[in-house]
């Protein structure tokens, strides 16, 4: 497995194919046994290290923990309980000690002449784990739930903070009792009556850092096996018939299996990249771990528990492959700790000593850099007085502020990511974040038309680039989307405003509704142009409206978020041969790319403002109000923002997932679909939660006496609703997740 001279990325990718080919041709799921006997385990181990395993962890020519990952990750799909984990944490334990016997112990290990097992003992957070007493050079007591102890030469138990006792498990005085545990082997008890052992000093290592690189590798197997388990009931839902047909096209299976995917892609990513961090160095690597451990504990039991749902009364069987995967999953998420005990680190890093907010993501050079500049904008533009009279109004007056958006246009940012051949700073989706995320912590107001530029670039003739593109770059026109109407929301094919034509004209007959910007230059406007067209979207057509056209009537109504939208109302409504975006019949591919695009930026959009409030509420949480303790202080209240912020965190993900692959090309529908789907869901959960925490206080809304924030958490609530439902519900996102992220039928 020599990685050198390759990335990171090459190296993870080498490792995953080359191991995932070798333990399909030498591994069958479970060594073809229920209980593989110590022997098997052996057999497979010396193979194993011949293919350079056992020194990953031994320093960074060796492979870190990245590596590591993928390594148990593929030790999980294909249900090896090969002893992988102990070398490692040996390996990052003892590398760079000095000792004589752990210096002998690794270069053993490595050569394959040791096998070790590991065990946290007393410094398990478990308080079942057990313990040994020291008394000189032996040691006397139990240590419970030890991994792959029947198969290994050697045992490190730690101590306390600073030792491990290392104990050859041949010697006198040591009895070793195999442990049932979720009804799979692999577990011993090992007992330990005034046993030899050795002394060693921890180094180059904390014990807290060791325990917390053992939950991550822990997880990491658990990730492979759930998505092992996953992908197996994935192919058996495409081959399972009932009432006729495969239970694939069930959109209660789809949708399952959708929530499985979403949650298995936010575990691989912030996993990830913690182990990236870890890697390089970075201090921040410990939360994004205790991340991965929060959020991955109850998102891989759930997929695991989905996953057998799926597979029915086939699943019961011992001898089926995911009963062994589900076993894994349920083992390695609860060991050390688990999810509960990294939410409680979560919460004393957030909020003890001062607290510390929400690390703030590298996003390389330009990015970066971009971030202050904007800032620094900010602070001179849109702060002070002016900021104020705008956070003074109601929030249906703070949806678009005129003035603000010519100023920003002045910039050329509202041209951030647009091809320069179209006036745009061809910025890389990095630097789009970096302006969006610092817009939204300025709390700055809407701007631009996204989506109808990309279309008009994407589909637009020359002509329209040029009078449309350069309104939008100076901030002066916005674009409303005429789409939904009474009977076409989700099924936008249903749509029936027609457009005829008429001589040198196309004339606009029909109703949209939920428009929300109806206020704006323009309209979208998408209409049917062939009644007869088989499939039905096959005659739509696009069209840009202007809004003062005579024959428009307008009716606005507010939203239940305080915010606007209209029925509005076409009659005889004639605009210009040349106002038709693209083909005519046409209309669909531009819709849904327009609509695409949308997705692929919405999901990061909803993240970062989530984000943003929650900086709010935890300021809030910290605060003591009269004579009463902080809410922080309290548990509920702690276990309730710790799983916000992993939940935020893995929203994040996602968000820097889309705008990596954005940077590679386009970014596939369906994983714009699964960054929406999660942050706005996200974001109904945080308003939720926020009303939990701060109580009725935070249900007062705007300009109310005693509104907290003027109404900011319950207007959050009110206003996600909209991010679940607008550009396509998320049940139908679910549904387009499953056919094209999974492949099955529509």
């Amino acid at each position: 497995m020599d990685a050198s001279g390759l990335s990171s990325d090459d190296t993870a990718a080498m490792i995953r194919d080359s191991l995932r080919g070798f333990l399909e041709a030498h591994w069958a799921a479970g060594g073809g046994e229920e209980r593989p006997s110590p022997d098997d385990i052996s057999v497979i181990w010396r193979k194993l290290v011949g293919q350079g395993v056992a020194a990953l962890g031994c320093g960074r020519d060796e492979g870190g923990l990245r590596e590591i990952l993928v390594v148990m990750a593929e030790l999980g799909r294909a249900a090896c309980p090969a002893p992988m984990w102990p070398t490692a944490l040996a390996n990052l334990a003892l590398s760079g000690s000095r000792a004589d016997a752990a210096v002998d112990l690794l270069e053993r290990l490595h050569a394959g002449t040791a096998v070790a097992a590991f065990c946290f003992g007393a410094c398990d957070p478990d308080a079942g784990a057990g313990s040994i007493r020291i008394d000189g050079s032996r040691g006397t007591g139990v240590l419970r739930f030890v991994e792959a102890a029947a198969s290994t030469t050697h045992l490190l138990a730690a101590v306390d903070e600073s030792h491990i006792a290392l104990v050859q498990l041949d010697a006198s005085g040591i009895v070793l009792a195999p442990t049932r545990a979720m009804g799979a082997w692999g577990l011993c008890e090992v007992r330990l009556n005034s046993a030899p052992l050795t002394l060693l000093p921890l180094e180059s290592a904390s014990l807290d850092e060791i325990s917390l690189k053992a939950q991550v590798a822990l997880l990491g197997r658990a990730h492979g096996a759930a998505r092992r388990a996953f992908e197996l009931a994935v192919d058996y839902a495409k081959e399972r018939h009932q009432f006729g047909q495969p239970i694939a096209k069930f959109q209660a299976i789809q949708h399952k299996l959708a929530n499985g995917l979403i949650a298995l892609e936010g575990v691989r990513l912030v996993l990830d990249h913690a182990a990236r961090l870890h890697d390089i160095g970075d201090c921040d690597w410990r939360y994004f771990a205790d991340c991965a451990v929060a959020f991955g504990g109850d998102a891989l039991r759930r997929v695991s528990l989905e996953t057998q749902h799926i597979f029915g009364a086939i699943g019961y069987a011992e001898e089926h492959e995911a009963a062994q995967h589900f076993k894994r999953v349920h083992l390695d998420t609860v060991a050390l700790g688990g999810a509960p005990d990294a939410r409680r680190r979560l919460a004393a890093h957030l909020l003890d000593r001062g607290g510390a907010p929400l690390p703030q993501y590298d996003l390389g050079p330009a990015g970066n850099e971009l971030r202050e500049q904007v800032r620094r904008w900010l602070d001179q533009n849109w702060s002070g007085d002016r900021k104020a009279r705008f956070d003074e109004q109601p929030f249906e007056k703070r949806e678009f502020d005129a003035d603000f958006a010519c100023d920003i246009g002045k910039t050329g940012w509202i041209g951030l990511g647009w091809p320069k051949q179209f006036g745009g700073q061809a910025r890389s989706p990095l630097e789009q974040i970096a302006f969006m995320e610092t817009m939204e912590q300025g709390e700055a107001p809407r701007i631009g038309a996204s989506i109808q530029a990309n279309a008009l670039m994407m589909f637009g003739t020359p002509a329209q680039q040029q009078k449309y593109l350069p309104e939008i770059l100076r901030g002066e026109a916005m674009h409303g989307m005429g789409y939904s109407e009474p009977q076409a929301g989700s099924d936008l094919a249903a749509l029936r405003t027609s457009a005829v034509r008429d001589g040198e004209h196309w004339v606009i007959n029909g109703q949209k509704i939920w428009t929300t910007t109806w206020w704006g230059k323009y309209m979208f406007l998408a209409a049917r142009t062939d009644r007869d067209a088989k499939p039905p979207h096959a005659g739509i057509s696009m069209f840009i409206v202007p809004m003062n056209a005579p024959g428009i009537t307008i009716r606005p109504a507010s939203t239940m978020y305080d915010g606007t939208f209209a029925n509005i109302f076409y009659d005889d409504v004639r605009i210009p041969l040349e106002n038709i975006v693209g083909e005519v019949n046409g209309g669909w591919k531009v819709l849904t790319g327009a609509l695409a695009f949308e997705r692929g930026l919405v999901g990061g959009g909803i993240v970062l403002k989530v984000a943003h409030a929650f900086e709010q509420l935890r300021r809030h949480v910290m605060t003591a109000e009269g004579d009463r303790p902080p809410p922080g202080q309290d548990p509920v209240v702690r276990d309730k923002i710790a799983t916000l912020a992993c939940e935020i965190e893995v929203g994040r993900q996602l968000m820097m997932c889309c705008a990596e692959l954005a940077a590679d090309g386009v970014t596939p529908p369906e994983y714009g679909a699964i960054s929406k789907v999660y942050s706005g869901e996200l974001m109904e959960r945080f308003g939720e939660a926020a009303l939990d925490i701060l109580g009725m206080r935070a249900a007062v809304s705007e300009q109310m006496p005693g509104a907290i924030d003027n109404g900011r958490f319950e207007q959050n609530l009110r206003h996600s609703l909209m991010w679940v439902i607008s550009i396509g519900t998320n049940e139908i996102q679910r549904s387009l997740i499953a056919q094209r992220g999974l492949g099955l039928p529509r």
